[in-house]
């Protein structure tokens, strides 16, 4: 019997390693298989890669720490609450019936994937098209980064800042806490082109309560590549 028990499950954990799914039994608070839940997106680049502007420590606590904590929660609570969201679109458009749970780290999730990527080592130029929209909605890239840092700077406690595409035109503004601009509960609405985390665990380790080092240091790996082609 000990022998069959054997062969059963060896079956079993190949044919689930063919599939590419996990031999290890799905805890029972996550998300069912066919139910949308969030991933933690690989770092495009490694810790220390951002340095002078964001220390690897930094990084690495951010990256491993507090974005992993923040999947592993969103998940837990669409399993127990039994979210059912087609795509991250489709969960945010309902924010306001979420628990705070779900959309506190939803919202944690999502944000940071989403800021790792608005950055790149030394920073990427911007191409004509993003130049002729900063240029149309704020005058030139310099009023663009002045009015940016401000919404950065003028968030009280934690919080984001963002520039958002709405109704054609480029807009900034910030959220607290891990709201963005795809909640229905937003203070600010759009779709999102560029992010930055202003929360202390962000920067304090390198800039202690000097926020304002942080966001003027950070415009040296603003991705804008990146930027430009979300502007669609």
């Amino acid at each position: 019997m000990e022998r069959r028990q054997f062969i059963l499950r060896t079956a079993q954990a190949t044919a689930a390693a063919a599939l590419g799914a996990p031999v290890i039994a799905r805890a029972w608070n996550s998300p069912a298989p066919d139910t949308f839940s969030f991933t933690q997106t690989p770092l495009p680049y490694a810790y220390g890669a951002l340095e002078p502007s964001i220390d690897a420590m930094t990084m690495e606590i951010h990256y491993t720490k507090h974005h992993a904590a923040y999947v592993k929660n969103v998940n837990e609570a669409i399993g127990k609450e039994g979210i059912a969201a087609t795509d991250a679109a489709d969960f945010f458009a309902r924010t306001s019936a979420l628990s705070a749970k779900a959309r506190n780290n939803g919202g944690g999730a999502w944000n940071h994937n989403f800021f790792w990527n608005c950055m790149a080592p030394g920073g990427k130029a911007a191409g004509s098209k993003l130049l002729d929209a900063i240029n149309g909605s704020f005058g030139d890239v310099e009023s663009f980064k002045t009015a940016f840092t401000d919404a950065a700077m003028k968030r009280f406690g934690s919080g984001w800042a963002w520039l958002v595409l709405r109704e054609g035109k480029l807009a900034i503004g910030s959220t607290p806490n891990q709201d963005n601009p795809l909640m229905d509960v937003s203070e600010l609405r759009g779709a999102p082109l560029l992010a930055l985390d202003v929360w202390e665990h962000a920067y304090y380790l390198k800039y202690q309560n000097k926020r304002n080092e942080y966001v003027a240091n950070w415009w040296s790996v603003v991705d804008w590549e990146m930027i430009a082609a979300r502007l669609v």
